[in-house]
C-alpha cells in the first residue's frame, strides 16, 4: 500500500470529482446522446391548459455528476475549515480530513465486497460521522438507506429487509437493537459501530467505523470509480406517502443536487447562504435528523457542497440547542414548528442565542404567523420564511423569498419547478386559479423515481407528465404565494416525523384484547399532533388504556406511542369497501 500526503490525495480526488454545470442545451444533447431519459420529462414540460404556477426564482443548471462529486467539487477552496463538528463533544473533521474519509471508506467497502447498486444502511444520529458514511458509500457506488435509529428492532428489520441491506452503520449504543434487527432478518449483514466517546468498547462481532475511515495506508488509486448515471437510484429514505406502511423513496443523484441548487436560489442579489471566504463561513447548528430528506439534503449535502461548518446535534434539548448556539454562533438555521415555538416562549433564550442568526427557515409542517412574529420579535433584523416540501420531492418544492414579510405562507415554486391545485372532482386535473383550494400537484426534476418495489403505489402518485399529487389541500393567492391548508393524507406529524395510521392498527389488531382498531393524530400544543386510538375490544374481555399504550410503547419508537389516549367504541365507521373514516372519527372525537 501506498501512502500519499493530504494535499495530493484531495487534488488527485477532485480531479477525478469535478462537477460539470450544463447549459438547459447541453443537458438535452447529454440526455439524448446517453439514451438516458426522454428530455421532456427530466427537464422540461409542455403547455397544458388550466393554472400553472412558475417559479419566479432564476433556472438553475442541473449537475451533471453524482452526489459525493457535487459536493467534493469545490473542496479544495476550504479544505483546511471545519466541515462537521458535534456540538456536544466537539470533535471535528475539516474538509481535508473528511475527504480522505470518505475516500477510504470507499476503498475498504469495495475490499470487502460491496459492489455498485448494493445497499448501505446508516442507522445514526446527527453526528459528524453520519456525512462520511453516506459519502463514502456513495463513492463506493452503494446505495444508502436512512434509518431512524430510535427505531425498534422490528421496524429495523422491516426496513433493511426491504431495501436489501448488505452492511449497516450505526453507533455503539444502538448496535445490540441493530444486531437484534438483522438476527429477525434472518441474514448476514455486517454492522460497523461508531464510538461516539473514547471511553466505549466495541461490542463484540462489530466492526470498528474508525477503521473503516482512517485513510493510513490506504491506495486511494485502487478506487473503482463507479460507472454511474445521475438517473441512479442511490437514497432510499422510507416514507409513508399518502396511505399505508412506510415505503422506500427512490430518489437519484440529479434529485438531490438538483434541489440543493435549487434552495440556494437568489432572490435578487441575496441568498440564504453567503458565500466562504477565507474569513467568513456560515455556520449551520443541525438539529434536524440527517435520516430525514429535509435533514440529508437541505442541512447536509447542500451545506457541505458550499463550504459551511455543520454542527450537529444527536437528538434536540433545549438546553444543549442553545449552548450550541451561543459556543458556536450559528448564522442560518433550519427548524421545524415545534422548535421555532420554544425558541418564542422559552425563557432561558436569551439575546446572546439569537444575535449571530441572519435567516431561519421552518418546514415539515405550517407554522402560524403569531408563531412566526413571536419569534422574529426576539431577534430583531433575522430573516424568516418557510419551505415546503415531501420526501418523494428531496425534499423542496415551495419556498418563501427573502425580504418577504409575509410569515403564513410557504412560499412559490423553487427554480425549474411548477405547481398547481387542482379539484379533487375534476378527472382532468387542470389547474385551478387563485384562492380556490384543492390538491396540490408539483413537478421538476427533483421528483423522486418512485417507490422501491410498489409500483401500485408509485402509479397511484404519480401522473402523466410529470406531476405528483401531494396529498396536500392548498391554495396560492393573487401574488402567487401557496398557503397549506389542511392534507388529503391520513398520516400524524409528530414533531414533523410522519406516523401512518395503518401500523399502529395493525399492530393493536394483533393485541389478543382487541377485535378492532383505527388511529388518527390528535392536536398537541408542543409536538403538533400525538396519535389517539379507537379500540373495539373483543367481546367479555377487559383491556384497559394503561395496557394498550404500554403494549404499542414496547414495539414502536417513541414518538409513534399513543400519547393521545385510547377510547373504546363500539364500532369503527368504515365504508362500503371497508376503508376507515377517520375523517368521520376526528370531526366527532376532535372537534
Amino acid at each position: 500500500m501506498m501512502t500519499i500526503p493530504v494535499s495530493a490525495r484531495l487534488a488527485n480526488l477532485v480531479r477525478r470529482s469535478g462537477t460539470r454545470l450544463l447549459s438547459t442545451r447541453q443537458q438535452k444533447q447529454s440526455a439524448e446522446l446517453a439514451g438516458v431519459c426522454d428530455y421532456e420529462r427530466f427537464y422540461s414540460y409542455p403547455q397544458e391548459p388550466g393554472f400553472v404556477r412558475n417559479s419566479p426564482f432564476d433556472s438553475i443548471n442541473i449537475p451533471q455528476c453524482t452526489i459525493d462529486q457535487y459536493v467534493w467539487n469545490n473542496v479544495h477552496e476550504w479544505e483546511n475549515k471545519v466541515a462537521a463538528v458535534c456540538g456536544i463533544t466537539d470533535r471535528q473533521y475539516t474538509y481535508a480530513e473528511m475527504r480522505d474519509n470518505c475516500a477510504a471508506l470507499a476503498v475498504r467497502l469495495q475490499k470487502m465486497g460491496l459492489r455498485q447498486g448494493q445497499t448501505v444502511g446508516i442507522c445514526l444520529p446527527n453526528l459528524p460521522e453520519f456525512p462520511i458514511a453516506a459519502l463514502g458509500a456513495l463513492e463506493a457506488g452503494c446505495v444508502v438507506t436512512s434509518v431512524n435509529p430510535i427505531y425498534t428492532p422490528d421496524e429495523i428489520c422491516r426496513q433493511l429487509l426491504d431495501a436489501d441491506a448488505e452492511f449497516v452503520v450505526t453507533t455503539v449504543d444502538r448496535f445490540s437493537a441493530v444486531q437484534e434487527a438483522c438476527a429477525l432478518a434472518k441474514k448476514l449483514i455486517r454492522i460497523a459501530a461508531v464510538r461516539t466517546d473514547a471511553s466505549q468498547s466495541l461490542p463484540a462481532g462489530a466492526i470498528d467505523f474508525f477503521d473503516l475511515i482512517n485513510p493510513m495506508g490506504v491506495d486511494f488509486s485502487s478506487l473503482r470509480v463507479p460507472n454511474a448515471s445521475i438517473e441512479d437510484i442511490v437514497f432510499l429514505p422510507y416514507s409513508s406517502g399518502t396511505t399505508g406502511l412506510p415505503k422506500g423513496v427512490e430518489l437519484n443523484h440529479r434529485n438531490i443536487t438538483s434541489n440543493c441548487e435549487m434552495i440556494q436560489a437568489k432572490t435578487g442579489d441575496k441568498s440564504i447562504i453567503l458565500p466562504t471566504t477565507s474569513d467568513f463561513q456560515d455556520i449551520i447548528p443541525c438539529v434536524l435528523p440527517f435520516f430525514h430528506i429535509y435533514g440529508f439534503t437541505v442541512t447536509l449535502i447542500s451545506k457541505l457542497a458550499l463550504g459551511c461548518k455543520v454542527v450537529s446535534l444527536p437528538r434536540f434539548h433545549p438546553d444543549s440547542f442553545l449552548r450550541v448556539m451561543s459556543a458556536y454562533k450559528g448564522t442560518v438555521l433550519y427548524l421545524v414548528p415545534p422548535i421555532v415555538i420554544m425558541l418564542g416562549h422559552h425563557d432561558k433564550v436569551k439575546p446572546e442565542h439569537l444575535s449571530s442568526i441572519r435567516v431561519i427557515m421552518s418546514g415539515a409542517a405550517p407554522i402560524g404567523a403569531p408563531d412566526a412574529d413571536r419569534f422574529t420579535a426576539r431577534a430583531p433584523g433575522v430573516e424568516f420564511i418557510q419551505g415546503y416540501g415531501l420526501t418523494e420531492s428531496s425534499p423542496v418544492v415551495l419556498m418563501s423569498q427573502l425580504g418577504q414579510q409575509n410569515c403564513a405562507t410557504v412560499g412559490q415554486p423553487v427554480p425549474n419547478t411548477q405547481a398547481k391545485v387542482v379539484d379533487l372532482s375534476d378527472p382532468t386535473m387542470t389547474g385551478m386559479g387563485p384562492n380556490k383550494v384543492g390538491e396540490l400537484l408539483v413537478r421538476g426534476p427533483q421528483v423522486m423515481r418512485g417507490y422501491h418495489n410498489r409500483k401500485e403505489a408509485t402509479d397511484e402518485m404519480l401522473m402523466e407528465n410529470g406531476w405528483m399529487k401531494t396529498g396536500d389541500l392548498a391554495y396560492y393567492d393573487e401574488d402567487n404565494n401557496f398557503y397549506i391548508t389542511d392534507r388529503l393524507k391520513e398520516l400524524i406529524k409528530v414533531k414533523g416525523f410522519q406516523v401512518p395510521p395503518a401500523e399502529l392498527e395493525e399492530l393493536l389488531r394483533d393485541h389478543p384484547k382487541v377485535a378492532d382498531a383505527a388511529v388518527i393524530g390528535t392536536p398537541h400544543p408542543i409536538n403538533g399532533e400525538v396519535p389517539r386510538a379507537f379500540i373495539v375490544a373483543k367481546p367479555g374481555i377487559a383491556v384497559t388504556e394503561k395496557e394498550l399504550q404500554e403494549y404499542v410503547a414496547g414495539k414502536v419508537a417513541s414518538y409513534k406511542r399513543l400519547d393521545g389516549g385510547v377510547d373504546f367504541i363500539e364500532s369503527i365507521p368504515k365504508s362500503a369497501t371497508g376503508k376507515i373514516l377517520r375523517r368521520e372519527l376526528k370531526l366527532k372525537y376532535c372537534p
